[in-house]
């Protein structure tokens, strides 16, 4: 009985300690509601997930028309100019559309001379200079006299063409009277018939000097014109270019002995000159004789169309190229012979469904971009490119058949662009 009483009054002190120490602790650490924040949670981990919560319910009622500013203004790359400015900078605008790619063949070249038109200059016969009338660099004609020697050679051949045609004279002086003798019966038929068969002799002996004196180099007038010059001309030989054009090289000295082996005179004509080409052997079915080749120098030299006149038929067995060969008109020399030139052969043409001109596409921003009207002015348009020749170049996104484009003036228009956007830069660092 003493024991129950014990275990009541335990619990009927516990009980109220208990309930007290249960307000207590409420009081000391009360529950956070759904829209506090557990400072110790957000510094510890530098996360507010309730305050994420509010703003994106405040995000959800904040108006739609005051969004943060954004950083791209494409409004900004839009120029605009006025009418005397679009003229002033020469901007001319047309319509894309279709056009036709050549499939050009680029080939390394070297302006050589045209072997047909180059002339080695010899004397046909020894002797001495006595003169010299043309130097390297000096423009020659055809048949004009270069230099004379002094060949006993020749007054040799001289000499037995006129002792020639003196026998022949006389050869016919004596034909003449023996067959009026012959025909009045004063003489023999034999005296008529020598006579004849010396007169035949004569002719073939003046005929026979005659052909060594062109042999020689004389002209028919020049030995025509033997018999009235004095003994002492007899020796005077005349060197004479065979050609129209230019000494390339002289190599003869005055007073010096040559021979009629040696080469005095290099002369070459260069109203024409050949440009030698290497065709490697994937390009040889693609070219055929005839075509025209675009010649392009180097500097002020320009260009010029020439016409592909030969290709090789042996291919290198070690460049495994064959020589091709074009004739370009070089009327005022400016293709000299030694030149190095890019030859451009038109191997084929394409027709492609949207082509412009390179000089319409800029580079800006590491991205092709053409120039089209826009409201005010003129926007910039990034466009994707394909093949290209040496003047155009095929758009394959970006722009549309039809749609209004810059054709010239791009550049004018970028560098523009270019000036506002540092002016726009330089504005803001201020």
């Amino acid at each position: 009985m003493k024991i129950g009483k014990m275990v009541l009054i335990c619990l009927a002190v516990a009980v109220p300690v208990a309930l007290g120490a249960f307000y207590y602790g409420r009081t000391l650490n009360p529950r956070p509601h759904a829209g506090d924040v557990h400072e110790e949670t957000a510094h510890g981990t530098g996360e507010h997930p309730e305050r994420g919560e509010e703003e994106a319910h405040e995000a959800e009622h904040e108006p739609h028309g005051s969004p943060e500013p954004e950083t791209d203004h494409p409004e900004e790359e839009r120029i605009r100019l006025s009418e005397e400015q679009i003229q002033a900078l020469g901007i001319v605008t047309a319509k894309a559309g279709p056009g036709t790619l050549e499939t050009v063949l680029t080939l390394p070249g070297e302006i050589i001379l045209n072997d047909d038109r180059v002339a080695l200059v010899t004397p046909y016969v020894s002797g001495h200079v006595k003169e010299i009338r043309k130097r390297q660099g000096d423009p020659v004609r055809k048949g004009e006299v270069m230099a004379v020697l002094e060949s006993r050679e020749l007054a040799d051949a001289g000499s037995a063409y006129l002792a020639a045609r003196e026998r022949l004279l006389l050869a016919e002086k004596n034909f003449d009277r023996e067959e009026s003798l012959w025909r009045k019966k004063i003489t023999p038929e034999q005296d008529y018939l020598e006579s004849r068969m010396a007169l035949s002799a004569a002719r073939i002996a003046v005929r026979s000097a005659r052909q060594k004196l062109m042999v020689l180099g004389l002209s028919k007038g020049a030995i025509e014109r033997l018999p009235r010059k004095g003994g002492t001309s007899l020796t005077r030989y005349e060197i004479v270019s065979p050609i129209n054009g230019q000494v390339l090289e002289k190599n003869l000295t005055l007073g010096e002995m040559v021979e009629m082996t040696d080469s005095v005179y290099r002369v070459a004509d260069m109203s024409t000159v050949w440009v030698k080409m290497n065709l490697l052997q994937t390009q040889l079915p693609h070219l055929k004789k005839g075509m025209d080749v675009l010649i392009r120098g180097v500097g002020p030299v320009g260009d010029a169309t020439g016409n592909l006149t030969f290709i090789g038929p042996l291919v290198g067995k070690e460049t495994r190229t064959a020589t091709g060969r074009a004739t370009l008109s070089n009327p005022d020399g400016r293709w000299r012979p030694g030149l190095f030139v890019e030859a451009g052969v038109t191997a084929g043409e394409k027709h492609i469904p949207l082509l412009v001109p390179k000089r319409a596409v800029q580079r800006i921003g590491g991205e092709s971009v053409v120039f089209v009207p826009g409201e005010g002015g003129f926007e910039e348009r990034v466009v994707a490119t394909g093949r290209s020749d040496e003047n155009h170049v095929e758009i394959t996104s970006g722009l549309s058949p039809e749609d209004r484009y810059v054709i010239d003036g791009a550049f004018e228009l970028k560098a523009t662009l270019m000036t506002d956007s540092m002016d726009s830069h330089a504005g803001h660092g201020h």
